[in-house]
């Protein structure tokens, strides 16, 4: 039988290792990897990557957020009989642009989460 004095280690509250002391390893996990998460979201806004297609006649410019944030077209490339050119040298530097933010996306948050597929990261844009 158990005894009811506070001597009985299956009886003590309040955890004595440093989990439960304020201030320990564990004090809150969840704020720190908020916390991490925000200064990755930050890092990413911050950050840009290029996208070129065409030799670099054409330039997407991106943020780690995968928002356009600049394009650049050399004049020479732009051929009024063929439209259509253009258009498709675009869209291929956007699809560069954002493979670069993808990798970029991966890579900082792969950091937080130590490379595991966690459901729900890539709905959110974060994986």
């Amino acid at each position: 039988m158990a005894k009811a004095s506070g001597n009985n280690r299956y009886l003590r509250r309040g955890g004595g290792g440093a989990a439960g002391r304020p201030g320990g390893a564990g004090a809150n996990p969840l704020a720190a990897a908020q916390e991490m998460l925000a200064r990755a979201q930050a890092d990413l806004a911050a950050a840009s990557v290029e996208g070129t297609s065409g030799g670099g006649a054409v330039a997407v410019t991106m943020n780690g957020e995968k928002q356009i944030t600049g394009i650049r077209i050399e004049p020479e490339v732009v051929d009024p009989e063929d439209v259509e050119m253009l258009q498709d040298l675009i869209m291929a530097a956007i699809a560069d642009a954002a493979e670069r933010a993808q990798a970029l996306q991966a890579e900082s948050y792969g950091a937080i989460t130590g490379g595991l597929n966690i459901p729900g990261l890539s709905e959110l844009g974060l994986g």
